[in-house]
């Protein structure tokens, strides 16, 4: 049995592709330029995956499936080889972010860490956002100024369109000749983050918005 090797955005950037083979396949084209959709489906989510082994190509192949149950049985057999959120306790949650000493944290034990591509929770009392990530193997934290908006728009974290909300955090960039210098970078993202951990199928502005706000 292969060992587990998929992340919750690149089986949700597979379940884009499903639907995008079924909208086609909904549209009555023919059956060349159906499988020619279907070929790119494929190719697309094997750039995702560029270390696979031959097994595991095999099992992402959408080529032989037909029918919606197929396609669900399909989703349901790559679920058993999800990679779950790394494990994290309270005490390294605040370990991360040492300046609240009376931090307001999720409840650990209530999450699904099979359908995460990063935690994230809010603090309404201090109109705080909290995001935590593996990046480059090491858990990270950044803390946000958060603000409801009334209007729908681009997540920029899962590219998708809904309720937003606006967030701005400081960088831990400095400047040699001004030792006063920092950065705000603001960004709209889902007010559910529970909903942007469903629909999030590329991670790179994520990691680019997390290196820019440490400084890596």
């Amino acid at each position: 049995m292969t060992e587990k090797f998929i992340k919750n955005e690149q089986l949700n950037f597979i379940k884009k592709q499903i639907a995008f083979i079924k909208d086609s396949t909904k549209k009555n084209i023919p059956q060349n330029v159906l499988a020619s959709v279907i070929e790119l489906a494929n190719a697309k989510i094997l750039e995702h995956f560029p270390n696979v082994s031959l097994e595991q190509q095999e099992m992402l192949n959408l080529s032989n499936l037909k029918t919606d149950k197929e396609y669900e049985q399909y989703i349901q057999h790559l679920s058993g080889y999800l990679l779950p959120f790394p494990t994290i306790t309270e005490q390294q949650l605040k370990k991360m972010f040492p300046k609240h000493k009376k931090l307001k944290l999720p409840d650990l034990s209530t999450i699904d860490h099979s359908q995460l591509t990063y935690l994230s929770w809010n603090d309404l009392r201090s109109n705080k956002k909290f995001i935590v990530y593996e990046l480059e193997g090491e858990m990270v934290g950044i803390e946000c100024e958060f603000a409801p908006t009334s209007k729908k728009n681009l997540c920029s974290f899962c590219n998708s369109f809904g309720e937003v909300a606006y967030f701005s955090t400081v960088t831990k960039a400095k400047k040699s000749n001004n030792p006063d210098y920092y950065k705000a970078i603001g960004n709209l993202i889902c007010a559910d983050s529970c909903e942007c951990n469903k629909k999030i199928t590329n991670v790179d502005y994520l990691a680019s918005f997390l290196e820019d706000s440490l400084g890596k």
